[in-house]
């Protein structure tokens, strides 16, 4: 049996050059699947799985939110903790622009440019967390407490049950 090949994004050059440990997990990507598949796929409870987005305020400038994948984000109540009249997802190309990465391939490592982190708090207490590694079909396992001192997250609580 052949050994898998990982991809060497700058997500992993990043959490390389930190020295954090982390574990490697390649999947077959659906396109609009999200954490639902990516759970599936992986074997892991999806509240596990979390999704980097890429959101602007009402100035246009851009933040990233990590939220447990079977969680949306409340963008009102986010708006109000950061002090901001507004909060919507950018569009593709512009996610794409600030970070660097494809949408569906969002790490919140090694993003081109430094951009600030909300983090909802209740991703603190699992134990391990999966999250996109830089590229479609690869998400890295990671301890919560080392992104948050990582990427010095601001924790929040936005989250709301999914639809």
């Amino acid at each position: 049996m052949s050994k898998e090949k990982f991809p060497v994004t700058p997500a992993v050059r990043f959490l390389r050059e930190k020295k954090v440990a982390f574990t490697e997990h390649l999947y077959a990507y659906e396109e609009r699947g999200g954490t639902t598949v990516s759970s599936r796929e992986l074997g892991v409870d999806e509240h596990a799985v979390i999704k980097t987005l890429v959101m602007e305020d009402d100035g246009g400038k851009p933040l990233l939110i990590l939220m447990h994948g079977d969680r949306e984000v409340s963008t009102k109540e986010l708006a109000r903790v950061l002090g901001a009249r507004s909060i919507r997802p950018c569009t593709p190309d512009a996610a794409n622009r600030h970070t660097g990465y494809l949408v569906g391939g969002t790490s919140p490592f090694g993003t081109k440019k430094t951009l600030p982190v909300c983090m909802e708090k209740s991703i603190l207490p699992l134990e391990k967390i999966y999250i996109n590694g830089g590229k479609r079909g690869f998400l890295v396992g990671i301890e919560p407490r080392q992104v948050e001192k990582l990427l010095e997250a601001q924790l929040v609580e936005v989250g709301i049950t999914k639809n």
